[in-house]
């Protein structure tokens, strides 16, 4: 029986499996719809790693992407959006059910993770991934591991406050984390469609710009300068080889052409070298850092 690795994205919505090569190939993809209620959603999970492993003729290691973390004090989920799994033993749980470990990790971090192993910070040896979505997340790999911290919340740099801020950016705005000028109500894409005139999304506002809106075309400038700053502050602070880019706003050019041209201003170096890179793997990136949660070494 031949050994791969099993990623599962536990989405919102959809839960997510494929089955990854030794050589990063996808030998399957099987999606369904997440049914939302806690006990059904281990048994979903369940059904869909037995279905594809009788399928593929495979046993295999299991990593899950959720929404949210396990607590290193609880051991149960916080902070998941999906919220039937808070306060839940959910890994443990869904060991027990497939009679195996499994690997349970923010999506923010599977995504970081993806894009270190095999995508577009492929090489790099540390990195910093990016989610610029509905929020805004961050995670840190370094040698292709992740660095988690004793509160397992390193990179977690949406709810930071926005650095060295201009009459344009005060007052800070509350957060719903109680803090007041987090880089998510800032730079995240609600945060950027509220502060164009009449967008109703952020993935309006490029065409628009490019159509020569100037309500959009300032938008597009004063986020650009935002995220600058924002990331400024993590190469002054990790000086990471890479930083990759997730989220929904990630195929956004301004972040590539005019975030670089503006960090030299806030980084503490004579040179910026820090490249920012578009994920090479996409809405992919999830379910494949997944199944990367487990090394190589321990696959076989």
């Amino acid at each position: 029986m031949i050994n791969h690795r099993i990623g599962i994205d536990f989405g919102g919505t959809k839960i997510e499996i494929i089955i990854l090569a030794p050589d990063g190939t996808i030998i399957l993809r099987r999606r369904t719809p997440n049914p939302r209620t806690y006990d059904a959603a281990i048994q979903t999970v369940t059904q869909l790693v037995q279905a594809a492993e009788s399928e593929t003729n495979t046993q295999n290691t299991i990593g899950v992407g959720i929404p949210g973390a396990i607590s290193p004090f609880t051991g149960l989920v916080h902070n998941a959006n999906s919220v039937w799994l808070n306060d839940r033993p959910f890994d443990r749980d869904l060991a027990a059910a497939l009679s195996r470990p499994v690997r349970v990790e923010n999506d923010a971090n599977c995504f970081a993770l993806s894009e270190a192993s095999d995508g577009a910070a492929t090489g790099h040896r540390v990195v910093f991934g990016v989610i610029l979505g509905t929020g805004c997340g961050g995670a840190i790999v370094v040698d292709g591991k992740l660095i988690t911290g004793p509160h397992r919340i390193a990179g977690e740099w949406g709810h930071n406050p926005l650095p060295w801020p201009t009459p344009d950016d005060l007052p800070y705005p509350p957060c719903f984390c109680g803090n007041t000028g987090c880089l998510e109500r800032y730079i995240a894409g609600p945060a950027l469609a509220a502060d164009c005139d009449g967008a109703h999304d952020a993935s309006e506002i490029p065409p628009r710009a490019a159509a020569g809106d100037p309500h959009a075309t300032a938008a597009l400038a004063r986020h650009a300068d935002r995220t600058a700053r924002a990331l400024a502050q993590i190469i002054n602070v990790l000086d990471p080889d890479a930083i990759v880019i997730g989220g929904g706003l990630s195929n956004m050019d301004h972040l590539y052409t005019e975030v670089p041209r503006l960090l030299p201003r806030h980084v503490i170096a004579q040179r910026v070298v820090t490249p920012i890179l578009r994920n090479k793997h996409g809405d992919s990136s999830g379910v494949r850092g997944a199944a990367w949660l487990w090394p190589a070494t321990e696959s076989k």
